[in-house]
């Protein structure tokens, strides 16, 4: 008799309360992880983070090793493939840590029928701050502005310090068959688009602790003048170690609370992701629907052909827009304020509906996560909670000249895009967006 950790976006030891609920069991724990593509709740992976997955799996592994602790691979729908490791081990109870979008009605049949088994099923807090049923507005419904949100998460009780790693691991005594991870073809060997991304990133649990641990030394104190310009070094670039919990958020908000510093501007950053996780449990179908109804007539006309393919590759003949696009494609990842133009751009110089960005950015971003993806992508467009409203147009050439003044973020990443033709006049289109916006209004 085991019982079964079953990891999922949480792969790390420490303040991981499913791992250390199973560590209680005298007879030993089952790790598991399920690849699931199948299931009509989990969205399946994009490419980038198929490729942080893998990386991040062979370290979860290596660290379980230490405690003689294998880590059981399986491939398939959750529920089949959990429902299978249980009666192989015999365990007598499972454990997780929780999901807020889509795939909680997942995680809640198989609750439902593990314990009509007998099987003890339990849940977890751990990927957030605040659990969502916990911060509501006077009405007792989800915040639509995040500064009110924020404010409610502060007048809360404080998250929970972070548990250690176990104090006992031990391996159940039987353990079962593992798939090869290698077999699961998450870095396919052609074409390796993705081989620029090992000299930016070393995805793990020990590599996230110490990224914060850098950031608060060196960079804090100058997070809030500098984050927005891409070329500085100014930001903890922790979102991808986060997007697969390889760290927790209430590690990050601890550490840094006790490091005396300035840090209220770096964890409302963290608030931000919160707002983006509330609303997707209250929304499951954020990165399908726009949450003002009103954008579904939206006249998204333009740009679905050459036009996305220029912005996609980065040749749209502005630089930061090329810039960030480019850097996108080669790292995985893109600065925030970037990230921000370059929405824009499609949503509102081309007419791009913005589904199509989000979908790319959910292909090619190492951090892209359920929530925040669509949730920023719907900001930008204007369609979302809190949203930048529809008339905000970033100029790309304007921020260029604010955050990139001495071009260089633009000309380490697109120094041609000077050269190239503008797919589009930002007045016109700008012009154009507008004349679109009036037409849904009302």
């Amino acid at each position: 008799m085991v019982a079964i950790t079953w990891f999922r976006d949480d792969l790390r030891l420490a303040d991981n309360a499913a791992l250390s609920a199973a560590a209680k069991d005298p007879d030993g724990i089952v790790a598991l992880y399920v690849l699931d593509d199948e299931t009509a709740e989990v969205r399946p992976l994009g490419s980038a983070t198929r490729w942080w997955l893998h990386e991040s799996l062979q370290q979860l592994e290596r660290s379980l090793a230490t405690y003689s602790i294998p880590l059981i691979l399986r491939r398939g729908p959750a529920e089949q493939v959990l429902t299978e490791v249980v009666s192989e081990v015999g365990a007598t109870a499972v454990h997780w840590n929780r999901r807020y979008g889509a795939a909680r009605a997942l995680d809640a049949r198989l609750k439902e029928s593990l314990t009509a088994r007998g099987i003890t099923a339990h849940s977890y807090p751990g990927n957030l701050l605040f659990e969502p049923w916990t911060v509501a507005n006077s009405s007792g419904d989800p915040y639509a502005v995040y500064s009110a949100f924020w404010r409610a998460c502060l007048r809360s009780p404080e998250p929970d310090h972070p548990l250690p790693i176990p104090t006992t691991l031990i391996p159940g005594g039987q353990q079962p068959y593992s798939e090869d991870l290698t077999a699961w073809n998450l870095q396919p060997a052609t074409p390796r688009w993705w081989s620029g991304f090992h000299d930016r990133w070393v995805p793990g649990e020990a590599k996230a602790l110490e990224k914060l641990t850098h950031f608060l030394e060196r960079a804090v104190t100058r997070y809030h003048e500098e984050r927005d310009f891409p070329a500085r070094s100014a930001t903890s670039e922790l979102s991808p170690h986060l997007r697969f919990g390889e760290i927790s958020p209430r590690t990050i908000w601890h550490i840094s609370r006790a490091a005396n510093q300035e840090v209220e501007v770096f964890l409302s950053e963290l608030g931000w992701r919160e707002f983006a996780w509330h609303t997707a449990y209250a929304f499951p179908d954020l990165h399908q629907r726009s949450l003002n109804q009103k954008y579904q007539d939206f006249p998204w006309s333009k740009g679905v052909g050459d036009e996305v393919q220029a912005w996609q590759q980065g040749n749209t003949g502005y630089g930061i827009v090329d810039a960030g696009m480019r850097e996108l494609w080669q790292t995985g990842f893109m600065h925030n304020r970037v990230r921000m133009v370059a929405a824009s751009f499609l949503t509102k110089n081309l007419l791009v509906d913005w589904r199509v960005g989000e979908e790319w950015f959910w292909d090619t971003l190492v951090d892209a996560d359920e929530a925040s993806n669509p949730f920023n992508w719907q900001w930008v467009a204007g369609c979302g909670r809190d949203a930048s409203p529809y008339f905000r147009i970033f100029n790309p050439q304007t921020q260029q000249k604010k955050f990139d003044q001495d071009g260089l973020y633009v000309n380490y990443w697109a120094p041609e895009s000077a050269n190239l033709e503008p797919v589009v006049d930002l007045s016109d289109s700008r012009g154009e967006a507008l004349a679109a916006y009036e037409s849904i209004r009302h």
